[in-house]
């Protein structure tokens, strides 16, 4: 029987952070929901079950500090903050308060997937529903817990840049992931303005994918619009 993916609420009132986290949970499987402020999230978490809250702290009205004091009435779910302040403050009055972890931005597609499932594995003690720790495709095996790529010619060395353009491209192998898509995936909504990079380290991924022994045409160039990985 297949379980259900888990469910993360979102409250941040920056468009493009919201628009980058949700991409990013979505991709990676999570059912999401997102709001700009703290009374829409309590309304929500009234409606729905979570498995779990990535809050910004400063909300136009009640902040994320209080919303997670409300929210730990409601629920156990874990809490992870998302803010520009990082002193040692910030963290510690978030923890104090209920918070479970605390991530400054800017920060990074893998880190924020990473805390992500971390606290998703200890709020289910084990694993949960919708990870997906290894990609297939092509003979490729990708390990996202480990950072490996390999098959039967054995691991192709990989810069954690090219890792994470990989790891994109395998998740929606047999389609077109589009320049911008990889950008957000592999470097994070602060990098959405240069595309001409991903070309650049796409080339050197087929370079190393092609001198570990595999054929370096996997990753196929869509003019006009961006790469795809042969399913």
């Amino acid at each position: 029987m297949n379980e259900s993916p888990s469910r993360i609420l979102v409250v941040d009132d920056e468009p493009s952070i919201t628009e980058f986290v949700s991409y990013a949970l979505k991709k990676e499987g999570f059912y999401t929901d997102v709001v700009d402020n703290g009374e829409d999230a309590l309304a929500l978490a009234m409606q729905n079950a979570y498995d779990l809250f990535v809050l910004d702290i400063m909300l136009p009205g009640m902040d994320g500090y209080e919303l997670c004091r409300r929210l730990r009435a409601k629920t156990t779910a874990p809490v992870l903050f998302l803010s520009a302040r990082d002193t040692e403050l910030d963290k510690v009055v978030g923890l104090e308060i209920g918070g479970d972890d605390y991530l400054a931005k800017p920060f990074g597609v893998r880190e924020l997937i990473a805390r992500v499932r971390a606290l998703l594995r200890r709020g289910n003690g084990g694993d949960f529903p919708g990870a997906n720790h290894a990609i297939t495709a092509s003979g490729i095996t990708l390990d996202e817990d480990a950072h490996t790529a390999s098959g039967e010619n054995g691991e192709i060395d990989l810069t954690p840049r090219e890792f994470e353009l990989l790891a994109s491209l395998m998740k929606s192998a047999g389609k077109v992931v589009s320049r911008e898509d990889l950008l957000r995936d592999a470097w994070g909504w602060e990098y959405l303005t240069e595309t001409k990079t991903v070309d650049t380290h796409i080339k050197r991924l087929r370079d190393k994918i092609g001198a570990a022994g595999y054929d370096p045409g996997l990753v196929e160039t869509v003019r006009g619009y961006g790469y795809r990985f042969k399913q």
